[in-house]
């Protein structure tokens, strides 16, 4: 059974695949040719975690693949009081075809993964963002026409988002460089895997505290918001340390001529970016945003689509 719990766990023909399927079920969706491909399926979707592309996105692209999905916040479903993932997971696994669920441990997931036999996919945590990610390189791979050989440059907390991107990139053949302060480093094992699968695609893999270092012959500037869900206590802390990590005119200056620039959004204009990058020719955010639905709906074809 496939499931999508890290990009880590795919390989870079699992990921070339889902990439190839995303793009030709975003030309039939944009022309009109309905593919029904998990007809009569239904897709759980636990969210402990708000969010507006992930819900949108996962709910209808089921709704395009001819399926049903069903939204479960952490108020409708007894995970939220206290049943066991154990439990969810074998009871979740007798009503629907697939689970995806948006939540703060990873630990949850690959737990629902452990004790379920239905594939689940990550519809975030706070150590990764698969989903994201595929997105994120569909609409490089629209933009240049091809992954490698290019550089990616991510600037700002090392988060779930910088983490999935060292792993999506590298196994694409990209070469990666992040970006952060010191006391806000990218987690330890990821990076450590990411560089062993870096070197097995013969690409680099660059960790640095200097965002001008990181942009360095990049083709793709991507940030994050500094203040994500259940930090805003840190606020005020973050917004003084990540100040000369801001992706503005300047920093994309040192960046390759034709350097795009992505964001996951939701985006805070004047703190992370500036406005006249977010809202500037080189930026793709929009299709990256609809490359979302593109992306999952390949993702729920590869694993609930199996017989």
């Amino acid at each position: 059974m496939k499931h999508l719990l890290s990009l880590h766990d795919w390989t870079s023909k699992d990921i070339e695949t889902a990439l190839e399927l995303a793009a030709k079920l975003k030309k039939e969706q944009k022309a009109g040719i309905p593919h029904p491909l998990l007809a009569g399926k239904t897709l759980g979707m636990i969210f402990s975690k708000s969010s507006t592309r992930t819900r949108v996105s996962f709910e209808v692209g089921m709704y395009q693949l001819g399926g049903h999905a069903l939204f479960l916040s952490s108020n409708d479903i007894q995970l939220g009081r206290g049943e066991t993932i154990h439990d969810t997971a074998k009871v979740l696994s007798r009503y629907v075809d697939g689970i995806m669920i948006r939540t703060y441990k990873q630990e949850d997931v690959e737990a629902l993964a452990e004790f379920g036999s239905i594939p689940i996919i990550n519809g975030l945590t706070d150590l990764l963002h698969p989903c994201q990610v595929l997105a994120d390189l569909l609409t490089i791979k629209e933009h240049f026409g091809s992954l490698k050989g290019k550089k990616l440059a991510y600037v700002g907390d090392g988060n779930n988002m910088a983490h999935s991107l060292l792993y999506g990139c590298v196994k694409c053949g990209m070469d990666v460089a992040v970006a952060t302060p010191k006391a806000y480093a990218c987690d330890a094992t990821v990076v450590a895997n990411a560089i062993e699968d870096a070197k097995e695609m013969g690409v680099s893999v660059l960790i640095t505290e200097d965002p001008k270092e990181a942009v360095k012959n990049a083709d793709v500037i991507y940030t994050d918001t500094w203040v994500s869900m259940g930090q805003e206590d840190q606020k005020e802390e973050k917004v003084k340390l990540f100040a000369p990590y801001q992706v503005n005119e300047e920093l994309m200056a040192q960046a390759n001529d034709g350097a795009i620039f992505l964001h996951c959004l939701p985006a805070y204009r004047g703190m992370e970016v500036t406005e006249g990058v977010i809202d500037g020719p080189q930026s793709l955010i929009f299709d990256e945003a609809e490359n979302r639905l593109h992306a999952q709906k390949a993702v729920m074809v590869m694993t609930m689509g199996q017989k």
